[in-house]
């Protein structure tokens, strides 16, 4: 934002049902940097693990996992805050999965650093 003028994406919705997306016909905004590809090879691993304890777990359980994957991505536009606690939120689950859990906590601590750093 420059002074009274704002030089980002703006969507405009009237009425409807179901909206959701959006199509984007520009290029990203200028200064804006591609993901870190050590953060999305993370993210790659731990969806891959998420989709495979998701399997093992009640269906309440999985609504969580399924809830928690659209903030877990490299995307820089991702709120830090959103994704932070879809980290904890899958954290959380694996360790309660036990020893079929213990790969996921491993990948989500190991993506909450990467983020930190």
């Amino acid at each position: 934002m420059s002074g009274d003028v704002y030089h980002g994406k703006v969507v405009n919705m009237h009425g409807g049902q179901g909206n959701t997306g959006m199509i984007n016909y520009g290029s990203d905004p200028v200064g804006s940097t591609p993901p870190d590809p050590a953060l999305e090879q993370a993210v790659r691993e731990l969806v891959a693990l998420l989709t495979d304890l998701r399997a093992c777990v009640a269906p309440a359980t999985a609504q969580h996992i399924d809830a928690s994957l659209p903030a877990i991505t490299a995307d820089p536009a991702v709120p830090p805050e959103e994704r932070h606690s879809a980290l904890l939120t899958v954290a959380g689950i694996a360790a309660t999965a036990g020893a079929l859990g213990q790969p996921v906590l491993d990948a989500a601590r190991a993506l909450i650093e990467l983020i930190a750093a």
